[in-house]
């Protein structure tokens, strides 16, 4: 492309300025700001040669006038009504408060716990619910567990959120205002955050992101502020204005990413400005000298690093300080944290590990579990003891080290016995190399393992780990372990050469195959009270194979004996870990879930989330369609207009010489960027994410709306002089979000709706709030109060069923209910006045995919072939005097019916945001029997401590450490599916060959006797001539011969199908058969041969004797053809028994298999 000689004008800074008009009442600009030229507006009358851009006005929201803070008072007013309007509904559990309200428990109890989110928005929730009266005693464990009754002060839980979301309002008008918009624009701005039906629910409720948005906001408010004040030149530099804003960012920052990690994206937007700020600044080598830069640079480091970094660690001081005792949470930590709990630590310990010690292994990995064995035998493999890793303290972890040899008395012989070596004059030590024997005490059963897979992860590089043996049993070769210790992870020092106690980090060699004793996440089923599995493993990787001794006792380590104990980490040092296992968790939630969604359905409103059901209401997270879709035209508008911007300057066009063009570029420019970076990262994340996690995008998109807004209708030369422009656009489109808000306002408040409303505003089907749920008019919700099914004890008017739904064969299944994230459950209507309670009854029902009811004999016949869910369903009968059942009908009122008729169900047909009833039994599904755990000798169950699994986000917000999966989890998980599949597959096709071949080896059958008795009348018919007669004999005999030869060859094809054995043994009979029809026939034409020489006299006896003869004959060709027959089929049914029967000795371990997977 050719191009003048004349230079390209290079592009303005990133933030470079632009005019921008100030309203009448704003401060006039001082001659080192800008400088105009009355005569000309577009020109400046000095052209600046500092750092400050071009156009700026002193926009700080100190200096607004006092119109403006009345608008601000009346947004704030107006944004406290839309929020805490009915905030007291739902009155019961909702989505996420079973994670966030259970947390405030935990704190007020001092209980630990693991969370991903940092502490603060969660330390204030629990400060609003203690302030209230909450002693922590509320579990908040389900969606829709009643507040009312147990006097939960969830409103006050919730005003800590509802704050939060009032204050978001203001903040957008004074950014706005700090961004240099008009006053009416940033007013309509706070009304868009205030009529945003999406942020509206969330501050509602007892969740994160009402305060993770404040917190956004105060840091776009502080940064928006200092920016405007550092565009104003060296003079405003280091003034208190500008430090003011400097260190409001900077808090702001510390809050932000104090309240979730979305805050390090604020971060990111903050930085990358603040590091142009600094280019630019650098630049101005005559305003700016070295010791000025270093000056701007030290402040920014200290205000925005040093600032919200000390912020945010002392969030999680005063965390550690709230939660000072064990929890269902430290078991994520490692042994140093958790010793640093109450009732965790542990006594100094000798350090020194002698042949005869009784001691305690603990895993490295797996967040310290101990090696542990109990009186309970694997249900498959060896069938010996099981070997498991326990998170806690028992008898049933100690073991006892011993020598491949029992020591040698004074006399040479050898001591027997457990205390062998606990009186010997020189007990050695345990060195690295030294091959061991571990006896367990409680069971005298020693660590064994051997070439057998184990339970649940078949991997042919692992081993089943045992324990064998009985008390006084010496024991065999595969006892036998050898001591690796691994000096890079040990205690330098003594530690790398004999075992010590805690400092010493060792592997665990078998012997006799060589495999390491190695652990890693992956639950053991029910029989095995779901403890952690442990195998032996060749080429584990090396932080699971890695064994410790925390406990060590020996009766020649006395009082003097030097002692260890566990190295106190300190704040740092628990803060540290805590941030990793935080990072290593978060990045582990990819579950799927039933309401998450992927970033690309975000900005166009695709899907919401459904929080709570009940009554004929719901609560569903749903943003205001009008703004979403405008704040991202907004987006795209200017990614287009930079685009076109971009062609235009490389074309040498001198757009940039437009103040207004670089202000629109550089302030809404700086907007998008906000966007971008919180919303693009999610791209990368593999985890479950959800419509939430777009909010603060949202933020940054509608600032960038508003400034679209107002530079179309108040900044370009056409309408700077027009107000009517920037009033009548701004009233516009608030009237017309404030109608949208109003249509979708049911679903963010839980109030009634009607069925034909929901269905007029629901545009399309992927916005899957279910308008099922609401009545048909608002008169039928007279005399339904919004209250939950728990609130209180008294029975329920009627009767109440609960069914339990079954699936359908898997072939024609429809999914109904997910236990592991939905709970399903249906809430009774009102008690019409004047009813009293005459019975409860709990049923259970089994129903298809279609919901027809199956019978004992049909539930019988599907068990084992389909996968049974339960569904837990609450139904209403009402009955009058007379035995009459009333059903309210679809006006309202009462409808009689026969009592015998089944009512219909008046919950809510949107089960799975419902918690379970509190009255309601959990029981299992029909093949579901859970086996109790067996007692370990102490007398205590083998049970670890079970954390609910979160109702909404499916862990998002706590994550147990029972369904924490490695890869090799998933691939035994992957593999136990394929056997089952195949398995199924096998079944069906051995089913469908046996009828086949039972079926035509009963026809062939049949034919063979029906030709044989058509031979025969046929030969009967044969008497005279005789040479005419003979020939056509002859015949028949060999049309007789033949199709049993035929027929015995196609049942040999179906026999070799299905097994070679009766393959060959149906070939042996066919030929057998062929060779007694061949005899036949030689037989038949000797006989005719010598009735045609003799004489005439004897052919009637000749004839007669060739007619019983041939009768002969027939008859034993019927009789070996049945007899083949029958043998072929006795053949083909005892291989398809010895198929079944290996089919159903597969079928039992793929279902023990499928159990295991389903319990992982």
């Amino acid at each position: 492309m050719a191009r003048s000689g004349k230079k390209s004008p290079a592009p303005p800074p990133a933030y470079a300025p632009a005019y921008a008009p100030p309203p009448a009442y704003e401060a006039v600009p001082t001659s080192a700001v800008v400088s105009k030229n009355k005569n000309n507006k577009n020109k400046s009358a000095k052209v600046k040669d500092d750092y400050s851009s071009e156009g700026v006005q002193d926009n700080d929201p100190f200096l607004l006038p006092g119109s403006d803070f009345v608008l601000l008072t009346i947004i704030t007013i107006l944004s406290a009504v839309v929020r805490l309007f009915r905030i007291y509904q739902p009155d019961s559990v909702v989505f996420d408060e079973v994670h966030f309200g259970g947390f405030a428990s935990k704190y007020i109890k001092g209980k630990f716990f693991m969370d991903v989110h940092p502490p603060l928005a969660k330390l204030m929730i629990t400060l609003f619910g203690w302030l209230a009266g909450f002693d922590g005693s509320f579990d908040f464990k389900e969606i829709g567990k009643d507040y009312v009754e147990p006097g939960v002060p969830y409103v006050a839980m919730r005003m800590f959120p509802a704050i939060c979301g009032i204050l978001l309002a203001p903040t957008m008008f004074l950014t706005l205002k700090a961004a240099g918009c008009r006053s009416t624009t940033a007013f309509m701005g706070a009304c868009l955050i205030i009529f945003e039906n999406g942020l509206l629910t969330q501050a509602r409720l007892i969740l994160l992101d009402s305060p993770l948005m404040i917190g956004t906001a105060l840091t776009a408010l502080g940064f928006t502020a200092f920016t405007n004040q550092q565009e104003l030149g060296p003079g405003k530099a280091f003034t208190p204005s500008w430090w003011f804003w400097l260190v409001v960012t900077g808090l702001g920052l510390g809050i932000t990413a104090s309240i979730k990690w979305v805050g390090l994206f604020t971060i990111a937007w903050v930085g990358s400005l603040t590091l142009i700020q600094l280019w630019v600044v650098l630049g101005d080598h005559k305003h700016v000298s070295p010791r000025a830069f270093a000056k701007h640079f030290m402040a920014r480091a200290f205000c925005l690093i040093v600032i919200p970094l000390t912020f945010y660690m002392a969030m999680f001081g005063i965390h550690f300080l709230c939660l000072t005792n064990p929890g269902d949470g430290d078991g994520f930590m490692s042994s140093e944290f958790q010793s640093t709990l109450n009732s965790k630590g542990m006594q100094d310990v000798p350090a020194d590990v002698l042949m005869g010690s009784r001691v305690t292994i603990r895993h490295v990995n797996t967040q310290g579990g101990y090696l542990h064995s109990h009186p309970l035998m694997y249900p498959t493999g060896s069938k010996q003891q099981q070997i498991t890793l326990y998170p806690h303290k028992d008898d049933n972890n100690i073991w006892l080290l011993e020598n491949q040899t029992q020591p040698l008395g004074i006399d040479g012989q050898p001591i027997n016995g457990t205390g062998a070596w606990d009186h010997l004059p020189e007990t050695p030590y345990i060195k690295d190399g030294a091959i061991l024997r571990l006896y367990h005490l409680p069971t005298h059963r020693r660590l064994h393992s051997h070439d057998v897979r184990p339970p649940v992860t078949e991997a042919d590089w692992q081993n089943e780990v045992s324990a064998y043996g009985y008390e006084g049993f010496d024991g065999d070769a595969n006892d036998f372990f050898r001591v690796e210790i691994v000096k890079k992870k040990s205690k330098s020092g003594v530690a790398q050469e004999r075992l010590r106690t805690i400092d010493t980090k060792f592997k665990l060699v078998h012997i006799m195959t060589g495999c390491v004793l190695f652990s890693h996440k992956v639950k053991l089923p029910t029989w095995a009270s779901e403890q952690q599995e442990v195998t032996c493993a060749k080429g584990g990787s090396l932080p699971n194979s890695l064994w410790y001794i925390e406990f060590n006792d020996h009766p020649q380590l006395g009082a003097d004996a030097e002692k260890v104990n566990y190295r106190n980490p300190g704040f740092f040092g628990k803060f540290w870990e805590l941030q990793k296992v935080m990072w290593k968790t978060n990045a582990g939630l990819v579950e799927s879930h039933a309401w998450d969604s992927r970033p690309e359905a975000w900005p166009i409103l695709r899907r919401g989330i459904n929080f709570w059901g009940r009554q004929h209401r719901q609560v569903y997270l749903m943003g205001n369609p009008i703004i979403w879709w405008s704040a991202t035209a907004a987006v795209v508008i200017y990614v287009l207009f930079k685009g076109i911007a971009i062609l235009r300057w490389q074309r040498s066009c001198n757009d940039y010489a437009n103040p207004i063009f670089k202000r629109f570029d550089y302030e809404v420019g700086t907007s998008v960027l906000g966007w971008a970076l919180h919303y693009f990262p999610f791209y990368l994340m593999q985890r479950q994410l959800f419509l939430h996690h777009y909010f603060p995008a949202l933020y940054f998109a509608i600032i960038a709306f508003c400034q679209v807004f107002d530079f179309v209708t108040a900044r370009i030369s056409l309408v700077k002089d027009k107000v009517i422009f920037n009033r009548l656009g701004a009233v516009l489109f608030l009237t017309l979000s404030m109608v949208v808000f109003w249509l979708f306002s049911p679903l963010a408040y839980g109030n009634p709706w009607t069925k034909a409303e929901c269905n007029r505003v629901k545009l399309f089907s992927t916005w899957d709030f279910d308008c099922n749920t609401f009545l048909d008019s608002y008169d039928n919700y007279y005399g339904i109060t919004p209250t939950s099914q728990t609130a209180s004890q008294t029975p329920v008017h009627g009767t109440i069923e609960r069914p339990a739904v079954a699936n359908a064969p898997p072939q024609a299944q429809k999914p109904i209910v997910n236990q592991e994230q939905q709970a399903a459950k249906q809430e009774p209507s009102a008690n019409p006045v004047g009813q009293r309670v005459i019975s409860r009854q709990e049923k259970i029902e089994y129903r298809d995919q279609d919901g027809n009811l199956l019978n004992a004999e049909q539930v019988e016949a599907l068990k084992g072939k389909v996968e049974f869910k339960t569904k837990y369903e609450t139904r209403t009968r009402v009955i009058d005097a007379n035995g009459n059942e009333i059903q309210l009908g679809g006006s309202g009122m009462p409808k009689v019916v026969r009592a015998p008729k089944a009512s219909q169900p008046v919950a809510p047909p949107h089960p799975d945001v419902q918690g379970v009833d509190q009255e309601t039994p959990k029981i299992p599904a029909a093949e579901e029997v859970v086996p109790q755990a067996e007692m370990s000798v102490d007398g205590e169950k083998e049970a670890e401590e079970k954390v609910a699994k979160p109702a909404s986000e499916s862990n998002e917000a706590t994550v147990s450490q029972d369904i924490e999966q490695s890869d090799d989890a998933r691939a035994a998980q992957e593999k136990i599916q394929k056997i089952v599949e195949r398995i199924q597959k096998v079944a069906n096709n051995v089913d469908n060959l046996k009828n086949n071949v039972a079926e035509k080896a009963g026809d062939k059958v049949e034919q063979v006797e029906e030709k044989a008795e058509q031979a025969v009348e046929k030969v009967q018919e044969v008497a005279e001539p005789v040479e005419e007669k003979a020939e056509q004999v002859l015949e028949k005999v060999q049309e007789v011969a033949e199709p049993p030869k035929e027929k015995a060859e196609q049942v040999v094809e179906k026999v070799q199908e299905v097994a070679e054995p009766a393959k060959e043994k149906a070939e042996e009979a066919a030929e057998k058969l062929a060779e007694k029809a061949e005899e036949a026939t030689e037989q038949s034409k000797e006989k005719i041969e010598g009735v045609t020489d003799n004489v005439k006299e004897e052919v009637a006896e000749k004839a007669e004797q060739v007619q019983e003869k041939v009768a002969e004959k027939a008859e034993q060709v019927q009789e070996k053809a049945q007899e083949a027959g029958e043998k072929a089929q006795e053949v083909v049914l005892e291989k398809m028994d010895q198929v079944e029967e290996k089919a159903e000795e597969v079928g039992e371990k793929a279902e023990a298999k499928t159990e295991a997977k389903d319990e992982l």
